[in-house]
């Protein structure tokens, strides 16, 4: 009996992990940029030593559950301890992209760390590369939250919501 348990427990958690991918539709959903690739250096042009501008992103595989999108970019490194740069929420799940240098028409900006309801631009200190993670959710709701909700109010309105995330990072390093 013992011999035939642990067989038939891998095969149960290897069909529930195939069902959690057919249900999403077999792809996993990703984040990329035309500006840089994941783990690799950000254009000086999207940092606050260029123009200051969002980079472009683009979406794919977003599930077709999903209801909303949000965009939470961080840089873990900051000597403060995470410093959120830019949060968008209720981006629909018809929207494929970010352009360079835009604010989702069809989304709510929430405040970044100094208050701010717009991209800030990397400035990391002078030193070694600091990260910058840019995770999208894909969510099974709405979030029930006006413009300039901050980033612990947007994310306990997620919890409980998140069908799938995905993650892009880009490194800054000061010259």
């Amino acid at each position: 009996m013992k011999k035939l348990l642990v067989p038939m427990l891998i095969f149960l958690l290897l069909a529930a992990g195939q069902a959690i991918a057919l249900k999403h539709g077999g792809k996993k959903m990703i984040i990329t940029s035309p500006a840089f690739h994941d783990q690799q250096f950000i254009p000086v042009k999207y940092s606050a030593f260029g123009e200051g501008i969002n980079p472009p992103l683009k979406f794919e595989n977003v599930p077709a559950k999903t209801k909303s999108l949000v965009l939470i970019v961080e840089d873990p490194d900051a000597p403060i301890g995470i410093f959120d740069h830019w949060l968008v929420f209720n981006l629909p799940p018809s929207e494929q992209e970010i352009g360079e240098n835009s604010q989702p028409a069809h989304a709510l900006a929430g405040k970044n760390t100094i208050g701010s309801l717009v991209y800030l631009p990397p400035r990391p200190p002078a030193g070694k590369a600091h990260r910058y993670v840019f995770t999208l959710y894909a969510l099974d709701i709405v979030l029930p939250l006006k413009a300039g909700a901050d980033k612990a109010e947007i994310e306990k309105a997620m919890s409980g919501h998140r069908l799938v995330k995905a993650s892009l990072t880009g490194l800054f390093k000061r010259k």
